[in-house]
């Protein structure tokens, strides 16, 4: 089939018209989108997913003799995770426990020295006083010849014989009264220090069953029976996920316009563009990723070549999406900030620590358990009122 020139240039120029029309179009829709969605949104996919990383670690030496958990399963907080052969630590702490029976009775025994001491300075006053009347009946006696010189010589010589015991009682007494005065049965410095020797030993003691600090996943698990391992060493980690957020990195001219409280549309690799999560921004790090870098750079030194830097930014997560379609840390995400309200100032942060994430109680009943035994060992070896003071001796003629 034949077309004439004029036919075909009529048709070239209707293709023509349509192909600019959909330029047109398209160009309006990208300058529309630009205008209305794209100029208000920062973008980046160098953004991942973060978490707390927990490390368990060890707190007491010994060689492990039970492991009791596996990578990827899950524990809750206090739960038993590792056990160390715990003969050593049951010696020391048995050994702990005589020598605080030992400081009670030894305390019991300078309180008992006390009031023996007292004893005797009674006793030695009541004597010194006998021959002191002695004495003055003796001296209206002789002029009369009743009795002879020596007998007075004799009981004068007894009475300075009786001050000198005395005295030297009184000094016993005072030797005895400076390591107890102030104090009692119970709280005496020699108890004092042996409590605290029983504590830390019933502590070293406790310690040989590791405790998970918090409820997660367990992850690089590094324990192994047999293994001797002292305080410090890591033997596992725990990986909560019901707390996570988003580390996105910017570029530094991105980020004239990003403040926190601003929303955030995110999509995981994970899940492709099956799941879109949402957050918002919570702060700004305060510095770039380079000068937190194990090796951070030096500028003034050789030659310089210019590099945008990149800002961390922390994007907070809904719990109730992770919930639904858990996440990992790690995962590599896209993120797309919405930065049309710029309200807040940029050093604001909305960030909070939330105190079941970031706390533990699984060593707050050590110490309380701890001062049970205390309290037992000595009520059964204490002698006499637990709070009774030293008693009162006299200290003047």
């Amino acid at each position: 089939m034949q077309f004439d020139r004029k036919t075909l240039r009529a048709r070239r120029l209707l293709l023509l018209l349509l192909v600019a029309l959909v330029a047109g179009v398209v160009a309006v829709f990208f300058f529309v989108k630009w205008n209305v969605h794209d100029r208000f949104r920062v973008t980046t996919d160098n953004a991942f997913v973060v978490g707390n990383i927990i490390p368990v670690q060890a707190d007491a030496t010994g060689v492990i003799s039970e492991v009791l958990t596996e990578e990827s399963e899950h524990v809750n907080k206090g739960d038993v995770l590792v056990r160390l052969d715990e003969q050593r630590a049951r010696a020391a702490l048995d050994q702990a426990e005589a020598q605080l029976a030992q400081s009670v009775r030894s305390v019991g025994a300078l309180f008992a020295t006390q009031r023996q001491a007292c004893q005797k300075i009674v006793s030695r006053i009541a004597l010194r006083e006998k021959v002191r009347h002695d004495i003055a009946r003796y001296r209206e006696a002789l002029p009369s010849g009743s009795i002879s010189r020596q007998t007075l010589q004799n009981a004068e010589d007894q009475l300075a014989s009786l001050d000198a015991d005395l005295h030297e009682g009184r000094a016993e007494l005072q030797a005895v009264e400076s390591r107890i005065k102030g104090v009692s049965r119970t709280n005496h410095p020699d108890i004092e220090a042996a409590k605290a020797r029983y504590l830390d030993s019933f502590i070293e003691f406790a310690r040989q069953s590791i405790k998970a600090p918090v409820s997660g996943y367990v992850a690089k698990r590094k324990a192994q029976v047999g293994l001797r391992v002292r305080p410090g060493d890591q033997l596992m980690t725990i990986v909560p996920l019901d707390y996570l957020w988003i580390e996105a990195n910017l570029f530094e001219n991105s980020m004239e316009r990003v403040r926190p409280g601003q929303p955030v549309n995110i999509s995981v690799d994970l899940y492709g563009n099956s799941a879109t999560y949402h957050g918002v921004v919570e702060g700004v790090i305060p510095g770039s990723g380079s000068v937190f870098a194990l090796l951070a750079p030096d500028n003034a030194t050789g030659n310089f070549i210019h590099i945008v830097q990149r800002v961390p930014v922390r994007i907070g997560l809904r719990t109730d999406e992770i919930e639904k379609q858990p996440l990992r840390p790690g995962l590599s995400t896209v993120i797309s900030i919405d930065v049309s309200k710029t309200d807040q100032p940029v050093n604001a942060s909305t960030a909070k620590p939330t105190s079941k994430d970031y706390t533990t109680n699984i060593f707050d009943k050590e110490p309380a358990e701890a001062k049970l035994r205390i309290e037992k060992i000595i009520k059964e070896n204490i002698v006499g009122s637990a709070d009774a003071p030293a008693g009162s001796c006299p200290t003047s003629d």
